[in-house]
């Protein structure tokens, strides 16, 4: 698929759910967010049905997001179902690492190929007072059980800025070098006021490569995540909604007033 400034789009980004088990202070202010009820989420049919269209339209990466996508039960039923669709090459999955020590092999076996870890620092306590309570040994087995687990390579996202200091970035970038992990860095973003950057070793935030969608978890797609455009598959149909994401894909991110980032999948 190619949108209206001539970039290629084949990449899709799927938030599982808008639950996560980490309150982490960049993303997540307790007293103000409001969760989707169960009914509002999107199903894994509707997911499915998503990938299959997406798929047919030319896209062939998937990544799933959250929240924490691991916390959506029967998450590695999904991952095997999305695996066993004819043209998907790349299927990936981001998480906080809480969880990935138990589920690593039945992932891997399901047929994810790689994961992402959310980590911005190593010490534990400014661990457990970013996530507020985080325990940062469960990430540290996660990592390696994705490790031993083939899910590789595994890049370690660590956010710089906002309450994350600099001595955080310095003891993940040691850490990343130790255990021969990639290291990429996402500067703190002001999604309402639209402040963003590039991400080192990505082209997130670099609007003129940009290659994705995302499907929120509240079933719409959404051509931008500075944005607060989507297009419900449940009221437009999932190809409609993904030809209108296509056509209407911005130039460059502006704006995002509803600040949902544990929803839309980063």
């Amino acid at each position: 698929m190619i949108d209206g400034f001539g970039r290629i789009i084949d990449y899709l980004r799927v938030s599982v759910t808008d639950r996560c088990n980490l309150r982490c202070r960049y993303c997540i202010q307790p007293d103000e967010v409001k969760w989707l009820r169960h009914d509002e989420i999107v199903t894994f049919e509707e997911i499915i049905q998503v990938v299959k269209i997406a798929v047919g339209m030319g896209m062939n990466k998937v990544r799933l997001t959250g929240g924490e996508p691991l916390v959506r039960r029967d998450i590695c039923t999904l991952v095997a179902e999305i695996a066993r669709i004819d043209g998907v090459d790349d299927l990936a999955l981001s998480t906080n690492g809480v969880l990935l020590e138990q589920m690593a092999f039945s992932l891997a076996r399901a047929g994810l190929k790689r994961v992402n870890v959310s980590l911005d620092t190593t010490d534990a306590e400014r661990f457990r007072d970013l996530t507020r309570g985080g325990d940062i040994s469960r990430v540290f087995a996660g990592i390696a059980a994705a490790k031993a687990a083939g899910l590789e390579p595994i890049k370690l996202n660590c956010v710089v800025g906002g309450p994350c200091q600099h001595s955080d970035l310095l003891s993940v970038q040691r850490y990343a070098i130790a255990q021969k992990l990639e290291l990429r860095t996402i500067p703190f973003m002001d999604f309402a006021a639209g402040r963003f950057s590039v991400i080192s070793g990505s082209s997130r935030g670099d609007c003129s490569r940009c290659n994705r969608l995302r499907l929120s978890s509240d079933a719409s797609i959404r051509p931008c995540l500075f944005s607060d455009l989507s297009f419900s598959i449940r009221e437009l149909g999932v190809e409609r909604a993904l030809r209108l994401a296509i056509e209407l894909k911005p130039e460059s991110g502006g704006r995002c007033s509803h600040n949902w980032m544990h929803g839309i999948g980063g």
